[in-house]
C-alpha cells in the first residue's frame, strides 16, 4: 500500500510547494506595490520636493519647495502639469506677428543686402532677449524648460533661417505643444517655415529630391540612428516633396506640380505616400517613441538610460496616442527618478545656470540681452544651436573654458564688495558688474559684435522680471540688475537650521564649502561650489 500512495504523496507536496511559491511571490510583489503606492500617497517631504522641482523648473524657491513637500509624489507631479501653459506670458517683439521680406524700392541691392544683413543682427537679439525674458518671468518654468527641450530636438537656428519672425513663429509652436501632443507637433514641424529651409526641404522637388529633412526626421526626429535604410531615405524625400514656403507670406505651401505622386515603399510598405502618410507611418513604429522617452530620460533623470523602464514608459507613450502629459508623468513617478543614485547627476545647461540663478536669487533684471550673451558665451545660443543635432548636453557643458567663464559669471554676480549688508533693514543692494553690463551703448555695441551680435534699434516692451522690468534699446546694456538682499535671507528666518541653505541652493551636500553662513560671502561660496553646476 505504501509504494502505491509514494508518487502520489511526493506530487502533493510538490504542488503544496508550488502553491507556497507563488503565495510568496503574490505577497512580495504586492508589498512592493503597497510601498509604492504608499510613496505617491503620503507627503513626500523637503529633499523630494527640492528634487523634483530642482528638475522641472529653472530654480527650487523656499516657499515653493515647502508647498510641495506637503503633497504626495503623485499629486505634485499632477500639479506642476497642470500648470503647464501653450503660450508665452512676456510681450513679444512687436516685428514678431509680421512677415516682411521687401525693403524699399529705392534701395540698391548692396544697400538691401546690408539692411537685411542688420535687420537679422538687431531682430536676432531682440529675440533672444525676449525669450530670456519669458523664462525669468514665467509663472511655469516647466513649459520653458519643454520648450527648450523641443527646440534642442527640432534643432534650427537664425543663422541659417534668417528670418527672425519665422524663428519666432517657430518657438510659438513648439511651446504650443510642448506638453501636448508629440504627432501633431512632428505634422507642423514638417511643415514649419523655419524648418523648411533650416533643411532645404523648401528645395525638394520632384525628380530632383533634396534628402536632408528625410534623413533628420527619421535619425533625429523620431526613430534614431539604425532604424532605417538608406532607400527608406530616398523613398521618404520623394514623399515630402513639394513641401515649401510662399516666399510673400511666409507661410507653408504644398506646390502640387512639385510633388511626385508615384508609388514608393517605406519601411516594406508600398503606396503612394505623402509627407503626412510618412509621418502616419513613424508614428507607428515602436523606435519612436522608444527614441523620444529615451531623451527626456536623459534630460530629467539620469545619462545613463534604463532600457526596461524606457520601454515601459514608451508603451504609455504610444498608449495614449502620443500625448505627452502622460508619458511626462510616468517619467516623473517612476522609482528611477526619486532613487538615490540619480540626484546630482545632471549638469546645468547654460540656460539653466545663468536663468536659474537669477531666479533663484529673485534678481532684478532691467534689460535680459547681456544675459542672452552670456548664455552664447557659455555655450548654449537661444535660435542658434551648433547644428541639426542641437546641443550634445550632459557633460559637453563643462571643459576647462567653459567652466572658468562659469565660475567668472557667478563671481560677478555675488560681488560682496557692490552689494549692501543683508543685515541692514531695508536695504535693496545693487550689484552692478560694469565689466558684463556696461553704461553707455558704445561699449555695449563693441562688447555685443565682439560676441557676434549687435544691438537692437527698436526694441519695444515692458512685462516683470522679479519685481522690476524696462526693456528698451535706450536702456539696453545701461540698467543694473538689483538683489534685494534683506529680503532675500528674510526666507530663512531659523539660521539656526545652517543646512537648510545649501538644501534649498544645492542638489546635494556642497563638495567645498566647509562653513555655511547666511550672508552674502555664504552665498557667493555656495553659488561658487561644484554641486551648484549640477541638479
Amino acid at each position: 500500500m505504501s509504494t502505491t500512495h509514494a508518487p502520489a504523496s511526493a506530487f502533493f507536496r510538490y504542488v503544496l510547494w508550488v502553491i507556497g511559491a507563488i503565495i510568496a511571490w503574490a505577497l512580495i510583489v504586492s508589498q512592493a506595490r503597497a510601498q509604492t503606492i504608499a510613496s505617491n500617497a503620503v507627503a513626500m517631504g523637503f529633499d523630494d520636493a527640492r528634487h523634483l522641482l530642482g528638475r522641472t523648473s529653472f530654480a527650487a524657491q523656499p516657499s515653493e519647495i515647502a508647498a510641495y513637500a506637503k503633497l504626495s509624489r503623485a499629486a505634485a507631479v499632477d500639479e506642476l502639469l497642470a500648470q503647464t501653459k501653450r503660450v508665452a506670458s512676456f510681450p513679444a517683439p512687436a516685428w514678431a506677428s509680421r512677415y516682411e521680406r521687401v525693403f524699399r524700392q529705392d534701395m540698391t541691392q548692396e544697400e538691401r543686402q546690408a539692411a537685411q544683413r542688420r535687420e537679422q543682427v538687431e531682430r536676432g537679439l531682440e529675440l533672444r532677449a525676449w525669450w530670456t525674458a519669458e523664462m525669468l518671468s514665467t509663472p511655469t518654468p516647466f513649459t520653458e524648460k519643454m520648450t527648450l527641450f523641443w527646440h534642442n530636438h527640432f534643432a534650427t537656428a537664425q543663422q541659417k533661417v534668417r528670418v527672425a519672425s519665422l524663428m519666432y513663429r517657430q518657438n510659438a509652436m513648439l511651446r504650443q505643444y510642448a506638453l501636448g501632443n508629440f504627432g501633431a507637433m512632428l505634422r507642423e514641424v514638417s511643415k514649419d517655415p523655419a524648418m523648411l529651409i533650416y533643411l532645404d526641404g523648401a528645395q525638394n522637388r520632384k525628380g530632383m529630391p533634396n534628402e536632408n529633412f528625410a534623413r533628420e526626421v527619421m535619425e533625429l526626429f523620431t526613430l534614431g540612428e539604425g532604424s532605417y535604410s538608406e532607400r527608406d531615405i530616398k523613398e521618404v524625400a520623394r514623399a515630402f516633396s513639394g513641401w515649401s514656403i510662399d516666399l510673400d507670406a511666409g507661410e507653408f505651401r504644398f506646390r502640387r506640380a512639385q510633388h511626385d505622386d508615384g508609388e514608393k515603399i517605406i519601411f516594406g510598405q508600398r503606396g503612394k505616400f505623402n509627407g503626412d502618410d510618412v509621418v502616419t507611418l513613424l508614428l507607428r513604429q515602436q523606435k519612436t517613441a522608444e527614441f523620444i522617452v529615451g531623451k527626456l530620460w536623459i534630460e530629467f533623470v539620469s545619462p545613463e538610460i534604463n532600457r526596461d523602464e524606457v520601454g515601459r514608459i514608451a508603451k504609455v507613450f504610444r498608449d495614449s496616442g502620443y500625448e505627452i502629459k502622460p508619458t511626462l508623468r510616468a517619467l516623473l513617478l517612476s522609482d528611477a527618478f526619486w532613487a538615490a543614485n540619480h540626484r546630482a547627476v545632471l549638469v546645468k545647461s547654460p540656460v539653466e545656470l545663468v536663468v536659474g540663478s537669477l531666479r533663484q536669487f529673485r534678481f532684478e533684471v532691467e534689460d535680459p540681452a547681456p544675459f542672452a550673451v552670456i548664455m552664447r558665451q557659455l555655450g548654449q545660443d537661444l535660435f542658434g544651436p551648433p547644428n541639426v543635432k542641437g546641443w550634445p548636453g550632459g557633460e559637453t557643458w563643462l571643459n576647462t573654458t567653459t567652466l572658468l567663464a562659469r565660475k567668472s559669471f557667478l563671481n560677478r554676480l555675488f560681488r560682496v564688495d557692490e552689494m549692501g549688508a543683508p543685515e541692514i533693514q531695508g536695504a535693496s543692494a545693487a550689484l552692478i558688474d560694469r565689466d558684463m553690463m556696461g553704461e553707455r551703448r558704445q561699449r555695449a555695441q563693441a562688447r555685443l559684435a565682439t560676441a557676434g551680435m549687435a544691438d537692437g534699434s527698436d526694441m519695444a516692451g515692458r512685462g516683470k522680471l522679479g519685481a522690476t522690468m524696462r526693456f528698451g534699446v535706450n536702456n539696453a546694456m545701461k540698467g543694473q540688475y538689483h538683489f534685494d538682499a534683506a529680503s532675500w535671507f528674510a526666507q530663512y528666518p531659523n539660521r539656526a537650521d545652517a543646512d537648510s541653505l545649501w538644501k534649498t541652493l544645492l542638489a546635494g551636500p556642497p563638495v567645498q564649502v566647509t562653513e555655511l553662513k547666511y550672508d552674502l560671502a555664504g552665498v557667493r561660496a555656495i553659488a561658487l561650489d561644484p554641486m551648484y553646476q549640477l541638479k
